[in-house]
């Protein structure tokens, strides 16, 4: 039922008008790259509910960081940050918002379980990061929560840290050119590097 990952045209759609999800799944479900790294994204927006039974499953935990325990294990400044981070309330359980649960289960809502909805990739870890008011300041803010995470990973060969792929943020600033926040694009080369 979900016709932009594989359109038959039965209810009155052109046939083929999808993403060819279905020829991709056969090559891989994915989740784990060949080398055995497990894939994460991490999804930049308002908030989420990684209590959806689609979402959970794939939900991203901090294996450095131990949960309510009221210590920061891993040393990133954030306390008990074992299912990612929101900003705003500083805390792992971020603030529920449709936008951002939506965006999380295209990329990775678990695949083939009979409930919900179907992500393009069935097992990818999807790392929930909350920012409040879109500004410069926070969304670099944001970025950095999620770099630290892959330069752990890289500098760990994979102990600790997270092997982030990409990061998703589905917002941005009207009538802005990218000379007016060198700062934000030039975040994108460090991100690129690690």
């Amino acid at each position: 039922n979900q016709w932009t990952l594989h359109n038959t045209g039965i209810t009155g759609g052109s046939p083929g008008a999808d993403i060819d999800a279905e020829r991709a799944w056969n090559l891989s479900t994915g989740g784990v790259t060949s080398t055995g790294d497990t894939i994460v994204v991490a999804v930049i927006d308002g908030g989420y509910d990684i209590f959806h039974a689609d979402l959970d499953p794939n939900l991203y935990r901090n294996r450095d960081e131990i949960p309510n325990n009221g210590i920061d294990d891993d040393n990133n400044g954030k306390i008990d940050d074992y299912r990612g981070w929101d900003f705003p309330f500083q805390s792992d359980t971020p603030f529920v918002d449709f936008h951002g649960t939506a965006v999380a289960s295209i990329i990775g809502a678990k695949g083939n379980n009979g409930k919900g909805v179907t992500g393009v990739n069935w097992d990818v870890k999807i790392m929930p990061v909350a920012m409040g008011q879109i500004t410069e300041a926070a969304t670099i803010e944001a970025m950095d929560y999620v770099w630290t995470f892959r330069k752990r990973y890289n500098a760990s060969q994979g102990q600790t840290g997270a092997f982030v792929v990409a990061i998703n943020t589905s917002f941005g600033l009207d009538f802005v050119q990218p000379d007016s926040m060198p700062i934000w694009c030039g975040f994108y080369d460090s991100l690129g590097a690690a």
